[in-house]
This record gives structure tokens, C-alpha cells and sequence, in this order.
């Protein structure tokens, strides 16, 4: 299968499996990492549009960048056209290289504070949002929509918001085709996707929901026809993900690490995390090793393991008695 590069605004990605926006997850030291194994676009964590505005320990963290890491997409959550503007011109002038709206968001804080998915029930404010920050941003624009609000609704909101979108500029939309309602439950219907796709055929169109394994994102392509496909819960644990999507693709058998190869790289995400999280990264990486457990071949003693990791002398401690016969 031919992987085929794709456009967002002006930049040219060459390979069109990027790793999505990962609340919890998809800090600098996650990103640097899965760059080392063939994503080429990547989204930050979602931030909150006010924290963006005000210097903090938060922001400061959340908006690390490095030179190895673009380009790179800074995603926005907020409810107001004129805060999410704002938000957006900080980023650009922080370097970021495109600026991604978070419309999608099914939690339940985000919910209850108006932000994210809930404005999948409130069209007219999304595309309000949306016009503000693309008339301020210098930078693509991009969205992250789900199909619909709630089950019983129809997807008539979704395309008021992606054709009012494309009219204003947009460089792309994310198509997560689930309600808000179903948050992670269920089946996605990529029959959805590949209709907005039939219908926006000329311009940039993500798909998201259910890519797993490499193999989903592969099919998802060939399925549906987007452009691109967006991985999120798959790559967690697994950032061999991008380079097993490009084996399959080239008809090859997907790449399998090592142990040994597993712990340097644990050693070496935990090391960054550090530096990224500070006297935190003994709990932050804590779930990551749980996700990484997965492809040890004893995945539920590494798994229980790492539950109990709470300092740095835990997790290496944790790396040589589970990794060291790699």
C-alpha cells in the first residue's frame, strides 16, 4: 500500500499517520520519542485557551518545544471566540506551527464548563470560535470534530461547523466518528468518515476512532480515503507504532523490539520525562510503564510492577528485574 504525504496549509507531511492530541500523555518527552520511530506531525496535549494567557508552571510545561520536535500542532480547548483567539495568536508567537481546536473533548469537566465536545451541541459558537482564531492565527488552522453531540441527534451540526469552516480557511478537520455521548464505547463509523471525505474531496481530512494497531490505520486509508489518519490509545505503550504502520504498508513482517531494546527505551523516555516533569515524572511515567507492560512477555507481573512505581529508583529498579535478560 502506498503511504502518500498530505497537506496541512503549508506544511507538507510526508507520512500520513501522525500521533493525535493525548491529554496526559502526549507531552515533549512522548513526542520525541515516537519521532524516533517515523511520526512526522504531532499534537500537543489539549490546552486550556485562559492558561495560555497567564505564565505558569502548567503552561510552561505544557508548552515545550524542541527543535526535533516539528511540526507540531498546539491543541486548544476554551468557549469563547475572543479568549481562543487570544490563545491562539500566544501559541504562534511561541512557535508552534499550526493551531488545532479542540471540538471533540467527552469529558465530563469539559462538559460541565462548556468547553470541547459540548460545542458539538452549539454549532454557531464552535464556528463563531472558529472564524475568530483563524482571522488571528498566522498559522493553519485545524479542528477536532466529533459526528454529533448525542446519539439521538443528527450529524447536522457537524456539517454546519466543517463546511463553515473550510469557507473561513481552515487547513484541515479530525473526524471522530462517535458521538460526545459514546466518549470511547462502541464502534466509530468510518462509513461517516469516508462520507465527509466524498464530500470535502479537495481539501484535508483526518480520520480518528478505533486505530488500535497499525493494521487499523492502514485500513482506515483504504477504507474511508482520508488523508491521514490520527493514532491516539494505539501508540500508548507502543512507539514502534509509526514504524509498524510503514513495515505493513511496505508488505514487510512489523518491526518487533527487543527487551533490551524496550528497556533502553524506557530508560530513555523516563530520563526526558524528567526533565519535562521534574520530581512529577516518577508518577507520570507510572501509567506509561502500565501501557508498555502490554508487550512484555509477562505483560501482568510488569504491569503490577510498574502500578507501584512512585520514584525513579522504582522504575530502574523495575528495568532490571523484568528487562534485563533482553
Amino acid at each position: 500500500m502506498e503511504l502518500k504525504p498530505f497537506q496541512i496549509g503549508d506544511i507538507t507531511v510526508g507520512f500520513p499517520v501522525v500521533l493525535a492530541a493525548l491529554a496526559g500523555y502526549s507531552d515533549l518527552a512522548f513526542r520525541l520519542l515516537c519521532r524516533r520511530h517515523g511520526v512526522i506531525y504531532c499534537t500537543t496535549e489539549m490546552m486550556l485557551d485562559k492558561l495560555m494567557l497567564t505564565d505558569g508552571k502548567l503552561r510552561r510545561r505544557l508548552v515545550q518545544l524542541d527543535q526535533a520536535d516539528h511540526p507540531l500542532a498546539g491543541q486548544l480547548i476554551g468557549g469563547t471566540a475572543e479568549m481562543m483567539a487570544a490563545a491562539a495568536v500566544a501559541l504562534c508567537q511561541m512557535g508552534f506551527d499550526a493551531i488545532d481546536l479542540n471540538f471533540a473533548c467527552p469529558v465530563r469537566k469539559a462538559l460541565a464548563r462548556r468547553r470541547g465536545g459540548y460545542l458539538m451541541s452549539r454549532p454557531e459558537t464552535a464556528v463563531e470560535i472558529t472564524r475568530a482564531v483563524l482571522a488571528a492565527a498566522d498559522r493553519p488552522v485545524t479542528l477536532k470534530l466529533r459526528q454529533r453531540f448525542r446519539n439521538a441527534d443528527d450529524d447536522s451540526a457537524f456539517w454546519r461547523i466543517a463546511e463553515a469552516a473550510f469557507d473561513a480557511g481552515a487547513a484541515g478537520i479530525c473526524v471522530h466518528a462517535r458521538s460526545v455521548e459514546m466518549k470511547y464505547t462502541g464502534r466509530a463509523d468510518w462509513q461517516f468518515t469516508a462520507e465527509v471525505k466524498r464530500r470535502f474531496a479537495d481539501k484535508t481530512i483526518i480520520g480518528s476512532g478505533d486505530v488500535l494497531r497499525p493494521a487499523d490505520a492502514l485500513a482506515m486509508l483504504e477504507q474511508t480515503g482520508v488523508d491521514a489518519v490520527a493514532a491516539a490509545r494505539g501508540v500508548l505503550g507502543n512507539p514502534w507504532f509509526f514504524r509498524q504502520a510503514a513495515d505493513l504498508a511496505a508488505g514487510r513482517e512489523p518491526y518487533r523490539p527487543s527487551l533490551a531494546e524496550q528497556r533502553e527505551h524506557l530508560a530513555w523516555h523516563f530520563e526526558h520525562a524528567r526533565s519535562v516533569h521534574g520530581q512529577r515524572a516518577g508518577k507520570v511515567m507510572r501509567k506509561f510503564g502500565i501501557k508498555y507492560a502490554r508487550m512484555h512477555p509477562t505483560p501482568a507481573a510488569v504491569r503490577a510492577a510498574f502500578v507501584a512505581v512512585s520514584r525513579p529508583d522504582h522504575w530502574h529498579a523495575v528495568l532490571e528485574q523484568h528487562y534485563r535478560d533482553g
